[in-house]
């Protein structure tokens, strides 16, 4: 008996072109990889960070502004100006993140507010900031979450509870801007990169960790970033296979 496979299929519509990427948290880890998976494909990076961006020849001369998104106002403001000089957006990358670990009852106030303001409330400013130019192009948003802003563990209270509002915060606007504004929701495992830099021992991977490589978690952004019009990846989750909080 002789069985009849379909046709492959046919017409596929192309990748959208990179364009120019905002990217948050540009300095280190996960933003620095963004930058240079968008550089890399063509694309112009703007870079954004809290310090000053090293000179790296694979960014080039790629435009950047030093802010601290913990204000929020000025991370708008220098978005704003990052835009205007670029001549337009076409995607955002809210790499950008810190942590505070400890009991609830043993971390002082202001620090774990820090976390919520950079984490949620920046990732919030430089949507809202990027907005109208995103929606001139019809561009994309991956929002940064983690596999912490899905399950919780102790003595991660503030990282948690930002990284859980990514979560909603990236579902509401996928919602909100479907067919104006490709929104997707990044959930990283923990990778190899200067994040647990600083943390007392018990707060840092283990010697026998096997943490993702921040490049790998890149190019799934890239991929993101250029699905042809019409077409969006709403969700991801990448991690290294034994990555031990997820599921």
């Amino acid at each position: 008996m002789t069985s009849t496979l379909p046709a492959p299929a046919t017409g596929a519509r192309s990748r959208r072109p990179v364009g120019t990427v905002l990217v948050t948290g540009a300095a280190s880890g996960l933003g620095r990889a963004v930058a240079r998976a968008v550089a890399s494909a063509g694309g112009t990076p703007l870079l954004l960070d809290r310090v000053p961006v090293e000179a790296d020849p694979r960014l080039g001369d790629a435009p950047s502004a030093v802010v601290d998104l913990a204000d929020g106002r000025a991370g708008e403001a220098a978005i704003g100006r990052l835009i205007a000089d670029a001549g337009g957006l076409d995607g955002v990358v809210t790499s950008a993140g810190t942590d505070r670990c400890g009991p609830l009852a043993e971390v002082p106030a202001a620090e774990w507010e820090r976390v919520v303001a950079v984490n949620l409330l920046g990732t919030a400013a430089v949507i809202r900031a990027a907005l109208p130019a995103l929606t001139a192009s019809r561009g994309r948003v991956v929002t940064v979450a983690s596999t912490l802003g899905v399950r919780a563990l102790p003595d991660a209270s503030a990282y948690c509870a930002s990284k859980f509002g990514v979560v909603g915060l990236t579902r509401a606007l996928a919602a909100e801007l479907a067919g104006t504004v490709g929104v997707t929701l990044l959930v990283p495992g923990g990778m190899a990169t200067a994040f647990f830099d600083g943390r007392p021992e018990q707060y840092r991977p283990g010697p026998d960790a096997q943490l993702g490589d921040p490049a790998e978690v890149a190019d799934a952004v890239l991929y993101a970033l250029t699905r042809p019009d019409g077409c969006e990846v709403r969700e991801m989750v990448v991690c290294a296979s034994t990555e031990p909080s997820w599921p």
